[in-house]
């Protein structure tokens, strides 16, 4: 009995050193070597072939990267909203040793604002010199 009790309390003791310590959540550190220039694309300015491939996703949210010999372009669509009078904010875009991580904001128009009343899909299109790395949506 007396040993099965040790055995239970160490049991405990071990359980409860992998609880505290084995579901940390695992964050890995970004490390920004630098910020990245970029423009935003009016729709008469996206490549052709993008701009079908936008058309066809709008609908739904979607976040893509698409790129040419010369650009990468970065595109982040937020879906169907109700009434016109949103923006996309960009409020970061920088590249680390692996990745080009871009974090954009929908805005939603204020209660003052003069929307109509018809339905949009509100996008962004960066573009920002090419680079071969994955882009990470934030």
């Amino acid at each position: 009995m007396r040993k099965l009790k040790t055995i239970l309390l160490l049991l405990g003791i071990i359980g409860s050193g992998i609880l505290f310590t084995g579901c940390s959540s695992e964050k890995t550190d970004i490390k920004k070597i630098k910020d990245l220039e970029f423009t935003i694309v009016e729709d008469a300015d996206v490549p052709e072939q993008l701009m079908e491939i936008i058309n066809e996703k709008k609908k739904e949210p979607f976040k893509m990267s698409y790129s040419n010999a010369e650009n990468l372009y970065i595109v982040q669509g937020y879906g169907e909203q109700p009434t016109g009078g949103y923006s996309i904010s960009v409020d970061k875009l920088f590249l680390t040793s692996n990745a080009i991580y871009i974090d954009t904001n929908l805005i939603g128009p204020s209660e003052k604002d003069y929307v109509t009343n018809a339905v949009t899909y509100p996008y962004v299109v960066v573009k920002t010199e090419f680079i071969d790395k994955r882009v990470v949506f934030e």
